[in-house]
C-alpha cells in the first residue's frame, strides 16, 4: 500500500509578496503535520490576480526562474516539511512571459517547470495579453509523493490534457487555479461546473484530482473578481472527498492509496481498450476541416 495523504491550500492575496509567502508557509506546516506529503497551493500566488486589467505595466512582476527568491522560499520550506510544492510564478524568459508552475520536491530539490498551455481571454482574466502559450508540453513529476501531473487553471477545462498526463503515468492530477465571478455575466456562477469538469477528469481518468483556488474580492483598474474558493480532492471515481468553502482560508486534507488506485485503472481497462486509430478528428483545428473531410 502506497498511501499519500494530499492537501490543497486557499487563502486571499494582497500584493505583500512576504506577507502571502509567511501565510502559504503556515498553511503548508499545518498541512504537514496532519501527514500530508503533497500540497497544492493556488494559481499566481505571490500577489493580487493582476490579469484582471489590461496594462502591461504589470509585466514588471515577471522574473527568470533562476535566483527567483519565491523559489528559494519555497524550497526551504518543502524541506523544512517534507512535502512536496508546487509553484505558480509570472516567469521571464528573455522577452518571453509564461505562467509557469515549478515543481518542488520534498527535499527541496527543483524538479522542472511546466508551462501553461491554455491561455484565457475573457473580461477580468486577460491573461493572453500577459502570458505566451506555454512551450513545455504537458509534464509529469515523479515526485517522493509519486507521479504528479501537473496542469494550471484553464488548462482543467480540457479533457486532452488529463487524459495526456495519465497516458504519460500521472498517479495525481493537479492544478492550481484562480476562478471567481464574472465581470460579464453577474448572475452566472461557474463553481459547481468547474467542479464537475475536473471530477470527469478524475473519473474518465480514474486518477484523483487537487484543485487549489483562491478567495477573496480582488479589485483592479477595470474590474473587479469574487474569487469563490470551493477548493477540493476527489477520489479516483471523481468523488468528492475534501473541500473547502468559499470565503475560507483553508487547509484540506484527504488519503489515498496509490497502489489501489492504479489495480482500479488497469481492472477497468479503459485505456486498454482506446482507439487511438479513431482519434485523427482530435488534431484538426478548425470546424471547417471537419465538416469538409466528413462531406469527402
Amino acid at each position: 500500500m502506497r498511501q499519500l495523504i494530499a492537501a490543497a491550500v486557499q487563502i486571499s492575496c494582497t500584493d505583500d509578496v512576504e506577507a502571502n509567502l509567511d501565510k502559504l508557509g503556515h498553511h503548508v506546516r499545518e498541512a504537514s503535520r496532519r501527514g500530508a506529503k503533497l500540497v497544492v497551493l493556488q494559481e499566481l500566488f505571490e500577489g493580487v490576480y493582476f490579469c484582471m486589467d489590461e496594462d502591461r505595466r504589470h509585466n514588471v512582476r515577471a522574473r527568470p526562474l533562476d535566483g527567483h527568491p519565491t523559489i528559494a522560499r519555497m524550497a526551504e520550506l518543502a524541506r523544512e516539511t517534507g512535502t512536496v510544492l508546487p509553484v505558480s510564478l509570472f516567469e521571464r524568459d528573455g522577452s518571453r512571459l509564461f505562467n509557469t508552475l515549478v515543481m518542488i520536491d520534498a527535499d527541496g530539490k527543483v524538479l522542472g517547470h511546466y508551462r501553461k498551455s491554455h491561455i484565457p481571454d475573457s473580461p477580468g482574466y486577460s491573461e493572453k495579453l500577459y502570458f505566451a502559450d506555454g512551450d513545455t508540453g504537458f509534464r509529469v513529476f515523479e515526485t517522493a509523493a509519486g507521479k504528479i501531473g501537473a496542469g494550471v487553471c484553464w488548462d482543467q477545462w480540457f479533457p486532452e490534457a488529463a487524459r495526456a498526463m495519465v497516458l504519460m503515468g500521472a498517479e495525481v492530477l493537479i492544478y492550481p487555479t484562480a476562478i471567481g465571478s464574472e465581470p460579464s455575466y453577474p448572475g452566472w456562477d461557474s463553481r459547481d461546473h468547474w467542479q464537475r469538469v475536473m471530477q470527469g477528469h478524475a473519473g474518465a481518468n480514474l486518477t484523483p484530482v487537487i484543485a487549489a483556488n483562491r478567495i477573496g474580492v480582488e479589485k483592479g483598474e477595470t474590474n473587479e473578481v469574487v474569487f469563490y474558493g470551493s477548493s477540493f480532492i476527489t477520489d479516483h471515481t471523481g468523488a468528492k472527498l475534501a473541500e473547502a468553502d468559499r470565503v475560507s482560508e483553508s487547509v484540506i486534507t484527504a488519503a489515498l492509496d496509490l497502489d489501489e488506485i492504479a489495480a482500479a485503472r488497469r481492472s477497468w481497462g479503459v485505456f486498454r481498450d482506446r482507439r487511438p486509430d479513431l482519434y485523427q478528428t482530435l488534431l484538426e483545428t478548425t470546424p471547417e476541416r471537419l465538416l469538409a473531410r466528413d462531406a469527402a
